[in-house]
């Protein structure tokens, strides 16, 4: 009996340590030099330019298909609310034009990927 809990453990044990390694592999780093949000396992990151809004979707670390996905910023400084839509761009979701944005800034990005519920992320600006 002692030494079927041994394996059990053993095994557990063995488990855990793939389940611990595989929670390391996520990247949260920015590839774009931007910040970076997860959501359900999908990263968001954002670079908030005062001329443009740039938001790159990808799921562990490969770039999600963004054709008919769209995005709704809200950004929040002080107390000014700018809402801005963005929209497919290549690689990412972007708007241009002219956007309060400086340290301290909340923004919450709504997104809506095609086949999928939208999702909503915050980020604020350092």
């Amino acid at each position: 009996m002692k030494h079927r809990i041994a394996i059990a453990l053993a095994t557990l044990s063995l488990l855990g340590a793939e389940v611990v390694l595989a929670a390391g592999e996520h990247d949260h780093k920015p590839a774009h030099g931007g910040i970076v949000v997860e959501v359900k396992e999908v990263q968001y990151e954002l670079i908030a330019r005062t001329d443009t809004l740039q938001l790159y979707v990808s799921d562990h670390g490969k770039p999600v298909k963004l054709d008919g996905a769209s995005a709704r910023i809200t950004l929040l400084s002080g107390t000014d609310k700018q809402e801005v839509e963005l929209k497919p761009a290549g690689d990412k979701l972007e708007a241009k034009g002219s956007f309060k944005v400086s340290a301290g800034t909340k923004v919450l990005a709504s997104v809506s990927l095609p086949g999928k519920a939208a999702a909503s992320a915050r980020f604020t600006i350092k």
